[in-house]
């Protein structure tokens, strides 16, 4: 009886321990901040306040907006004027304020960053300020990327990862006159090997340079090798594996990227006039105030305006070409004026008969109207023979990474 007895007891105490620990509130979890260092300091000490010059805004201004005097602003702004170059702060430019935490929040530490890579510290802490200019550590990344046309060149390059949107720019700017991009299809490839920088380790800061690239076109692998024929010089061309400069004297469009709407024919049915007729140019739909190019360098023989070709500029290239440039909205340049490949002479409109924005490219060879897409077009100076062993050094062993890419699974 005393054993059945003691064992109840026992029951009891546990039963209501059990109650005594789910009627007891649980204690949350104490959620730890983390710890936040930018410009050399713990942001979490502070209360920081992040924002951009705006129109009227000077660091004195800045300053008295804090609290501070005339006197003070002065004595602050003559002790660091050989540091900081105040007048230099520009609209739009971000600047970040850190203050006390506590009441009444006064400014300890001003940082203006005039570009990504570098930033001033203005520190207010003690009773003398002092400012310097950090520059944050630069970092150069390598890497390729190889894939197959889908969709657009942008649109290839997003997928296969490319960081910089810009990319596609730069890869339509080397193959200008070998490519015409309004003419990729889904299938064609290319690799390209690019140096990125990268600032404080991970934070990206766009394109250094491109190393080498290849892009298979119309079944045909056309490589293009960054080379300076002078190596104290800036100026960059780019050259093929047999060292056959890329560019030629005309650009294969002149608008960067487009569609072609209409293609050089001796007989086509005309949109406006409603009738058979031959029609002596390519015509490029693109949206209104696109930039229209001249494709190669020349002087402007004519500008004007006629009811068929609207807005129009006509360029002398030599005595052999001339191209013509038509329904512009607007013409920026003048007769007499001297062009060079790649200006802009006028932007895309849909001035006199034109159903919609476009450029109506025309070619004249020998005062003859022809197809400019038929046309096998003069390259520019070639490599000479001094300059070839020091490009095949530099070009073979990038030519062979590219190649043993290509034989990889191209990234869709």
């Amino acid at each position: 009886m005393r054993y059945l007895t003691a064992i109840l007891l026992l029951l009891t105490l546990v039963a209501c321990k059990k109650e005594e620990e789910t009627a007891k509130p649980k204690q949350a979890a104490v959620k730890k901040e983390p710890v936040v260092k930018e410009f050399g300091f713990t942001l979490n000490d502070f209360k920081v306040v992040h924002d951009t010059i705006k129109n009227g805004d000077t660091f004195g201004k800045l300053l008295g907006e804090e609290g501070y005097d005339a006197a003070a602003i002065h004595k602050i702004t003559e002790k660091i004027k050989d540091s900081f170059a105040l007048r230099d702060i520009r609209v739009g430019k971000p600047f970040t304020m850190l203050k006390q935490k506590q009441a009444p929040n006064a400014l300890q530490v001003f940082v203006y960053q005039p570009d990504a890579m570098s930033y001033y510290v203005v520190d207010l802490r003690d009773t003398i300020a002092k400012a310097y200019k950090t520059t944050r550590p630069l970092t150069i990344k390598r890497r390729v990327i190889a894939a197959e046309i889908e969709g657009s060149l942008s649109e290839t390059l997003n997928a296969a990862g490319a960081t910089s949107p810009a990319l596609a720019h730069e890869l339509s700017e080397m193959y200008a006159w070998s490519i015409d991009f309004f003419k990729i299809q889904k299938g064609d490839k290319f690799a390209v090997a690019i140096n990125e920088r990268y600032i404080d380790g991970d934070k990206y800061a766009g394109i250094e340079n491109i190393e080498a690239s290849y892009f298979e076109y119309k079944g045909k692998r056309i490589y293009a090798f960054p080379f300076k024929k002078d190596p104290n010089s800036k100026k960059v061309d780019y050259y093929d594996e047999e060292g056959k400069v890329l560019k030629s004297m005309f650009l294969k469009a002149p608008l960067k990227f487009s569609r072609i709407s209409s293609r050089f024919s001796p007989r086509r049915f005309h949109p406006v006039q409603g009738r058979w007729k031959a029609h002596n140019g390519t015509d490029y739909a693109a949206p209104h105030g696109t930039p229209i190019m001249t494709t190669a360098s020349g002087t402007v023989e004519r500008t004007g305006y006629t009811a068929g070709n609207g807005n129009f500029v006509k360029v002398r290239h030599n005595g052999n070409y001339s191209t013509q440039y038509l329904h512009m909205s607007k013409i920026l340049v003048r007769q007499g004026q001297r062009v060079t490949q790649g200006d802009v002479i006028g932007k895309v409109g849909s001035t006199g008969l034109a159903t919609g924005p476009h450029v109506c490219y025309r070619f004249w060879k020998n005062g003859v109207q022809v197809d400019a897409l038929r046309q096998k077009l003069p390259s520019s100076e070639p490599m000479s023979a001094a300059e070839k062993p020091r490009f095949v050094a530099y070009m073979t062993p990038l030519k062979k990474e590219l190649d043993s890419i290509s034989n990889i699974k191209f990234t869709k």
